[in-house]
C-alpha cells in the first residue's frame, strides 16, 4: 500500500499525527503557522519513507507545508484576534509588500527549489532562534516600527523566504516586530494573519503551476501531497486555538525562549540531514 509495508505505513502516520499536534500548538502559541514543524517533518518522511531524492523531497516539503498551514493559520489567527492580539495597522502597511514576496517566492521555489533550500532553511532558522533565546529579555533595537516603505520592503523580504522555505510567515514576523518594540503577545497574534497572507496564495501557486517530480509519493499534485496534508491539517486545526490559550498563560520572556528552543531544535536536525 502508498509502496510501504504496513508496519512502515502505521509508523508514518503515527509521526505526521504527531506533527499535527504539535504544529497546531505551536502556531497559535507562537503565532509561527506550523511550517517550522511540518518542513522538516515532511522533508524526513518523503526522503526516507517514500525514498525520494532529496531535492524532490525538499521541494514537496515546502508546498505540502504551505497547504497544511492555510487552515492551521486561519484557526490560530481567528483566535488570536478574538483575544485583540492582532494589530490591524500593520497587516495593512504590510500587504502589498507580503503579496508581491509570496508570487517571487513561489516562483523561485517552484523553478529552483532544491536540497540548497533545507540549507538555507536550516541556516536562516539557527540565526533566528539563538537571536530570539538570547536576546529573550533584552530591550527592543527600536523605538517604533519604521517608515511605511520599509514596512513593505520588509513585507516582502519576510514573505518571498517564508514561501521559499514552506514556513509561513509568524517564524520571521515575531522577531521583527518584538525588535520594533511591539508587545510579545501582539507580535504573535499579528504573526498569525501574516502567515495567511504567505500560505494561501504560496499553495496556491505551487499546487497550480509546480511540475510534479517523477520520483514524488503518490498523492503528489504539482508540488503539494495531498496525502500527508490530509493526515495532518484536521488535528493541527483543533490543536491551534489550545496553543493560544495556553499562550495567555504564560509569561513573554517564556514565550520567547519556547520560541527560540522549537526553531534551534528543528533547524540543527533539518540542517544535519541536508548536509550529511
Amino acid at each position: 500500500m502508498f509502496g510501504l509495508e504496513i508496519a512502515e505505513l502505521l509508523s508514518t502516520v503515527v509521526i505526521l499525527l504527531i506533527c499535527g499536534v504539535l504544529a497546531g500548538f505551536l502556531a497559535g502559541l507562537l503565532g509561527i503557522g506550523g511550517g517550522v514543524v511540518f518542513v522538516p517533518v515532511f522533508y524526513f518522511v518523503f526522503m526516507h519513507a517514500f525514498h525520494a531524492d532529496g531535492n524532490t523531497a525538499m521541494v514537496l516539503a515546502t508546498g505540502t507545508s504551505l497547504t497544511c498551514m492555510i487552515p492551521t493559520s486561519i484557526s490560530a489567527a481567528i483566535s488570536q484576534y478574538k483575544r485583540g492580539n492582532t494589530d490591524l495597522a500593520v497587516i495593512k502597511s504590510w500587504a502589498p509588500g507580503l503579496i508581491l514576496g509570496v508570487v517571487v517566492g513561489a516562483v523561485i521555489s517552484s523553478f529552483y527549489g532544491g536540497e540548497w533550500l533545507a540549507i538555507l532553511f536550516g541556516s536562516i532558522m539557527i540565526l533566528n532562534s539563538l537571536n530570539t533565546l538570547l536576546r529573550a529579555k533584552a530591550k527592543p533595537m527600536w523605538s517604533r516600527l519604521p517608515a511605511l516603505l520599509w514596512q513593505r520592503v520588509i513585507g516582502f523580504a519576510i514573505s518571498c523566504f517564508s514561501v521559499m522555505l514552506g514556513i509561513g510567515g509568524g517564524t520571521l514576523t515575531v522577531p521583527v516586530l518584538n525588535a520594533c518594540s511591539v508587545e510579545p503577545h501582539k507580535s504573535i497574534g499579528t504573526s498569525s494573519a501574516v502567515s495567511l497572507f504567505v500560505c494561501v496564495p504560496g499553495a496556491v501557486i505551487m499546487l497550480l503551476t509546480g511540475t510534479t517530480p517523477h520520483d514524488a509519493p503518490i498523492g503528489t499534485f504539482g508540488l503539494v501531497n495531498l496525502l500527508a496534508a490530509i493526515c495532518v491539517v484536521p488535528i493541527s486545526v483543533l490543536f491551534a486555538p489550545i496553543g493560544v490559550r495556553f499562550g495567555k498563560k504564560v509569561s513573554p520572556v517564556t514565550l520567547k525562549r519556547i520560541f527560540a528552543v522549537a526553531l534551534f531544535i528543528v533547524s540543527v536536525r533539518m540542517l544535519a540531514g541536508a548536509l550529511l
